[in-house]
């Protein structure tokens, strides 16, 4: 495919999906040096291998995979043309979105509750890790959010149809990359010990 032909529409939607792409890569990239080091540090003589990940971790697994799937029936719906199924999915990705980050700190009170800390003496270089790479997620959630609240404002504006939704696309690009990551490192942090 010459990527030089179509029109200017064409060519500025394929510059938008590939600059999505390039920071998702990146961001990969950046959470693959955070478990690299936590496999490296698992062989220090202070790691835990007996910690339990807290309960809210796996209820917001639960809840961003429902989050993906809310996002795909809005994208569905918009291409079949429903306007207001379109719009009542994405509201519903958008408080699931919201319920995810409030389960994600309440799995941090968990933890403190456990007596584990971030740093400090009590602190562990294990459950600094968890804090960290979780956080650091919750993060980009909150950048997922921003977008999907930029997606509602768009969609609501009827700047999206069957035919022109590259907004909603990138949208759910993003926030189902988000949620793989999650999947991805609520796995590896169930089962690297």
């Amino acid at each position: 495919m010459d990527l030089t032909q179509g029109t200017a529409r064409e060519k500025n939607d394929r510059a938008k999906k590939m600059m999505l792409w390039f920071g998702i890569v990146s961001l990969i990239m950046g959470f693959a040096g955070w478990t690299s080091a936590y496999i490296v540090s698992s062989k220090r003589k202070d790691w835990l291998d007996n910690i339990d990940l807290p309960q809210a971790f796996f209820i917001s697994t639960a809840i961003i995979i429902t989050s993906s799937i809310t996002y795909w029936l809005a994208k569905r719906a918009m291409k079949q043309g429903n306007q207001k199924m379109t719009g009542n999915w994405l509201l519903v990705t958008l408080v699931l979105g919201i319920t995810f980050i409030i389960l994600q700190f309440v799995g941090f009170s968990q933890m403190l509750e456990s007596g584990y800390y971030f740093t400090g003496p009590t602190s562990n270089i294990k459950m600094s890790y968890i804090f960290l790479i979780a956080f650091v997620h919750i993060v980009h959630v909150v950048a997922g959010l921003i977008s999907l609240i930029t997606v509602i404002v768009q969609f609501f504006r009827k700047k999206y149809s069957a035919d022109n939704m590259l907004g909603l696309e990138l949208g759910a690009t993003f926030w189902h990359f988000l949620d793989f990551l999650w999947v991805y490192l609520i796995l590896f942090m169930l089962f690297v010990r």
